[in-house]
């Protein structure tokens, strides 16, 4: 037998392990060539950015000092009434200075929204994303959302307006049409109202088709006296304006009258009784105050001097009583027909 006796296989050596140092070279070396590559690229990409970031910034300031010089412009005082110290009680300076703020707010905020939206839009697209999906969206989201609240899109686009045209503000006495009172609060989308009663009022501003302003400019107070026709109209002119003098001369009425209380003649002449008709330009919801106050001195006045007030009012005539079967609905057509009426029948005769 031939015995071979091959020597061992020896085992691999194995590979070296790479130094740290040259590990750390080798990624330096990569990641210079990347960026050698790639450098020119990404600087203009952020170049870009950067334009468009320090654009928009700008813009947006030019855009708010703007409407702050459009806000300063409407915030000065005009003269309603040139020459008169009327024109200067019109325009209350702290409710123009609010009114001012507000609007001013609210275009600052849709400019800011408006530029920088833009600029968020156009910084997407130097990363190269699409952006005809995400536009997509939103037109269909816009759409959905102004058929679903297109009444609140009508009520904020008329409290913006209301604003602008400064149509009432808060302290005011409005008639809404939907609702009347002070002015408790007034915002974009509703304004609040607290009535005679004290019930708060939330009226929705598109709602509002009509308003009446009751606290703006002027208001003209009203008394009519009534007299007998027998009476002389020139002592009752005479009586009419001591009392007016004495009025326009006492406090507070001077200041609550922004005029001479001015008799302007027979309103009406009637067998039984004549009306005579005051006038006074007032201060704004003081009209009802100085018709009572004029109202009280006048009956006061006319007993002093024995002048004699009418009985009955004009247009009061004698109605007769109503008759009870006014208010009873005619019998329909469709009624049950009433039946015949049937005769008694006769007693037979007892007598023989």
């Amino acid at each position: 037998m031939f015995v071979s006796v091959l020597p061992a296989q020896a085992p691999p050596n194995p590979a070296p392990e790479p130094h740290p140092l040259q590990d750390a070279h080798q990624r330096v070396t990569l990641t210079a060539s990347w960026f050698e590559q790639n450098w020119s690229t990404w600087f203009g990409i952020g170049l870009r950015i950067l334009l468009i970031v320090v654009i928009a910034l700008v813009l947006r300031t030019v855009i708010q000092r703007t409407i702050t010089r459009l806000i300063d412009r409407m915030n000065r005082t005009a003269q309603a009434v040139d020459g008169t110290a009327l024109g200067g009680l019109l325009v209350n300076a702290e409710r123009r200075r609010q009114r001012s703020q507000a609007i001013g707010s609210v275009l600052r905020s849709v400019a800011s929204f408006l530029v920088l939206g833009t600029a968020a839009l156009m910084i997407l697209s130097t990363f190269r994303i699409n952006l005809a999906p995400l536009l997509a969206s939103a037109g269909v989201a816009g759409v959905a959302i102004g058929f679903g609240a297109r009444n609140l899109v009508t009520d904020f686009l008329s409290g913006v307006f209301m604003i602008l045209e400064d149509q009432y503000g808060v302290g005011d006495n409005v008639d809404a049409g939907v609702a009347s009172g002070e002015v408790v609060e007034v915002g974009l989308r509703v304004t609040k109202l607290r009535g005679d009663d004290g019930a708060i009022w939330y009226v929705r501003n598109g709602e509002v088709k009509r308003v009446g302003n009751l606290s703006q400019g002027w208001a003209t107070a009203h008394v009519d006296v009534t007299v007998r026709p027998d009476e002389d109209l020139d002592r009752v002119r005479a009586k009419l304006v001591e009392v007016s003098r004495g009025l326009a001369a006492d406090e507070p009425w001077n200041e609550r009258l922004w005029g001479p209380v001015e008799v302007l003649g027979l309103d009406s002449v009637m067998l039984d009784s004549m009306v005579v008709h005051l006038s006074a330009k007032t201060m704004p919801g003081q009209s009802l105050s100085i018709e009572r106050e004029l109202r009280w001195r006048i009956k006061r006045a006319f007993d002093e001097a024995g002048i004699r007030i009418a009985r009955r009012s004009p247009g009061q005539e004698d109605v007769p009583a109503a008759d009870p079967a006014d208010g009873v609905a005619p019998p329909s057509a469709l009624a049950a027909p009433a039946e015949p009426a049937v005769p008694a029948p006769a007693r037979p005769s007892t007598s023989k």
